[in-house]
């Protein structure tokens, strides 16, 4: 699933949109996520409207208009969001297409249908079901170490489950997961109530490290993520723990591991992760 630093990418390659004027909006009519169709009438109702700007909170776009409604987009497991020329062959499982008045598409592709496209009214974002149970994003807002450590004191989950609560901090998901926790050295298995403020602290900097640093190499391709113009991230390549397991842990030398944790693969190194 895209996470921040792949949700960014997208969002940074989506930015030549801004200007246009939405001219046709399609949709074919299927359910996405939880059969949640994309609400075709009030994409309809943008036509005419001017994309003014897009933004992101955690995993989740939006696509400001100079209406009064702004897109909702998440990508889901397998989403894309394109800006192709009107003359593109159309991909198999496109669900949505704006239609822009200089000649270009905004097109929505999402094989596994559990993506998002919705509209909201702009100011009333965080009201929307999606959003509102998120918490702050890191690289908008930053962490709050202290705030951090004392919502960690009230829970009694493992401490990677903590960082991939999304009302717990916006964005981060099973790839930075495990990356964070191996640059700071603690065990993804440690109850959240154990962390000290020295170790939360060296968390929440690790989380931005891992972030910043996929932000730079334009996120992580697995297999389905591009950016708007359809090019990969080249962040697999600066991986230190996640899909390496047998190599050696850059940091000890020791053999990386892999576990299931919660239904989540998990990649750690067992001699310096024991924090």
């Amino acid at each position: 699933m895209p996470e921040l630093p792949e949700v960014e990418t997208v969002r940074r390659t989506l930015e030549p949109a801004i200007g246009a004027r939405i001219a046709s909006a399609w949709t074919n009519g299927k359910g996405l996520h939880m059969a949640r169709k994309p609400p075709r009438a009030a994409l309809k109702r943008l036509v005419g409207a001017r994309i003014t700007g897009i933004r992101r909170h955690g995993k989740y776009l939006l696509i400001d208009t100079d209406h009064p409604e702004s897109i909702l987009a998440h990508l889901g497991m397998t989403g894309r969001l394109r800006i192709v020329d009107a003359k593109t062959p159309r991909a198999t499982h496109t669900h949505v297409i704006l239609g822009l008045a200089d000649g270009r598409e905004l097109r929505y592709i999402d094989a596994r249908r559990f993506g998002q496209i919705d509209t909201v009214a702009r100011s009333t974002e965080r009201e929307h079901p999606s959003l509102a149970v998120l918490g702050p994003d890191p690289i908008t807002h930053g962490i709050d170490r202290a705030a951090l450590f004392a919502l960690a004191k009230t829970k009694r989950t493992t401490v990677k489950a903590f960082i991939l609560d999304q009302s717990v901090i916006a964005g981060v998901g099973n790839i930075y997961a495990s990356e964070a926790l191996w640059r700071a050295q603690l065990k993804p298995t440690l109850r959240t109530n154990r962390l000290t403020a020295a170790s939360t602290a060296r968390l929440a900097d690790a989380v931005l490290e891992v972030l910043e640093r996929s932000l730079a190499n334009n996120g992580t391709s697995l297999r389905d993520f591009v950016d708007a113009d359809g090019v990969e991230g080249s962040n697999f390549d600066y991986l230190w723990v996640y899909d390496r397991l047998g190599q050696p842990c850059p940091r000890c030398k020791a053999s990386i591991r892999r576990s299931v944790l919660q239904g989540r693969a998990t990649y750690y190194c067992p001699t310096c992760q024991t924090a």
